[in-house]
């Protein structure tokens, strides 16, 4: 729930590792950098480094980025949605300005880190099936990576230009619904909190 009481701002929770602290003491700033993700990742960051490339170039046409940012600020959009501290990692609780936030369907997310098709509504759905069934397909990940990559370049285009619909929430709640933004600094924090074991 978000406790904000500044029509102009949204509170906003982030977990981040612990080091980030240490970028915002000496930089006044925190952006997530490739590092990061490859150490948190390790032999699928390559993967991940895609799809967060392809999240800030779709939202870029929605929200201010500022220069230089190449990932986005995965965030919870309420305490108990929160992803809570583990080892090495601290949450963050900020306070941000509407107009630096992007929301977006986590669930429709999890299309896209599956490199699937994203349907405007149960109509849609059933006819991309139909559409797949035509062209003899059962097999519809392979578009973006793997076997059909190079063989159906307009079937990729329709799941690539699909997930733009990310950013159309269909039903906003605490769980699904998903901020990003793009850099934390010292002004946004309202609250820190550490792991306990």
């Amino acid at each position: 729930m978000n406790t904000n009481t500044d029509s102009s701002k949204d509170t906003i929770w982030t977990r981040q590792n612990i080091k980030s602290l240490d970028d915002l003491k000496s930089n006044g700033v925190y952006r997530v950098k490739r590092q990061y993700i490859e150490e948190q990742f390790r032999d699928i960051a390559p993967f991940y480094i895609n799809l967060y490339k392809w999240f800030v170039h779709a939202a870029r046409s929605r929200v201010y980025i500022p220069e230089g940012i190449e990932f986005p600020i995965w965030c919870s959009v309420s305490r108990e949605g929160m992803l809570s501290p583990i080892e090495n990692t601290i949450a963050y609780e900020l306070e941000v300005d509407k107009s630096d936030i992007i929301y977006f369907d986590g669930n429709k997310w999890d299309h896209v880190l599956n490199h699937w098709y994203i349907p405007r509504d149960k109509k849609d759905a059933e006819a991309y099936a139909e559409r797949m069934r035509l062209l003899g397909l059962q097999e519809t990940t392979s578009f973006i990576e793997g076997k059909y990559a190079n063989f159906y370049p307009m079937e990729k285009k329709i799941v690539l230009d699909s997930w733009y619909r990310i950013f159309d929430i269909d039903n906003w709640n605490i769980y699904t619904t998903q901020a990003n933004i793009w850099e934390i600094r010292p002004d946004m924090i309202k609250n820190i909190y550490y792991y306990n074991k």
